[in-house]
């Protein structure tokens, strides 16, 4: 099984809400992205509302030709705008007002009674959940447990280690795909990934998609953003075809 790209446009809004006007568009982002290569489009409302908007969403909604990916927190203010809007996927992440970007997975197995709730409200209103979770058997038992379809392994340890940390690292990443995907649960992956690290990630056969922004905006900046998305889907693609990676050994 290939890896498709699923493309986060957050920081397209980040640029815009720096002046609070109507550009960059939010909604132009994600028709390039689409055109070049996503499989589809991923958006964070933040409680704090420091990029992506409600409007955004709502939009979204309506002009994503893709899977439109709604990464959200379990407060129930963000919980109720998600069953309002009902996006293709809900992607249940941990939030903390004072972080730069998010900085772990969700505790799943810690807030179980929750996270199942929250879960099947949204599984009621049509929309597939999957959980941001560390690499972790516990975590991945408690997705299982909480009814949520797939799960989104956090890639940052991984992403951000050196040589035999990485290894390390990405041994853990492949255990819980394939763990995970023997219990039956989907598999995604996404945090930190960009153009030199994305090919073993892509390369792990259970690894359905990759959701991936900040380096794709950053690359964008020089290059486009239908260039940027277009390098990065080739990558992705082509993940199979070299075992250059000594880590994937």
């Amino acid at each position: 099984m290939k890896s498709i790209l699923g493309v986060n446009i957050d920081h397209v809004a980040t640029v815009r809400e720096a002046r609070k006007g109507a550009m960059p568009e939010i909604v132009t982002a994600a028709g390039i992205a689409e055109q070049s290569g996503a499989h589809g489009i991923t958006i964070h409302l933040r409680q704090d509302r420091r990029h992506i908007q409600d409007r955004d969403l709502a939009i979204l909604k309506q002009v994503v030709h893709s899977k439109l990916n709604l990464e959200m927190s379990i407060t129930e203010e963000i919980v109720l705008i998600a069953l309002a809007t009902c996006p293709d996927q809900a992607t249940l992440v941990p939030e903390n007002r004072q972080e730069v970007t998010t900085e772990g997975g969700l505790d799943a197995a810690g807030q179980l009674e929750r996270v199942r709730e929250v879960t099947h409200r949204l599984a009621d209103g049509g929309t597939l959940v999957s959980l941001f979770i560390d690499p972790e058997i516990r975590q991945i038992d408690a997705a299982r447990e909480a009814g949520a379809r797939y799960i989104e392994l956090h890639t940052g340890a991984y992403a951000n280690a050196r040589w035999a940390d990485k290894v390390r690292e990405y041994r853990k990443l492949v255990e819980a795909a394939t763990y995970a995907s023997s219990i039956g649960l989907g598999v995604n992956a996404g945090h930190g990934l960009d153009y030199h690290n994305v090919q073993p990630v892509a390369a792990i056969p259970e690894v359905e998609e990759l959701n991936i922004g900040h380096s794709i905006i950053g690359r964008a900046i020089f290059a486009g953003l239908a260039v940027a998305v277009r390098e990065m889907a080739d990558l992705i693609d082509r993940a199979g075809e070299s075992q250059k990676w000594p880590w994937t050994v």
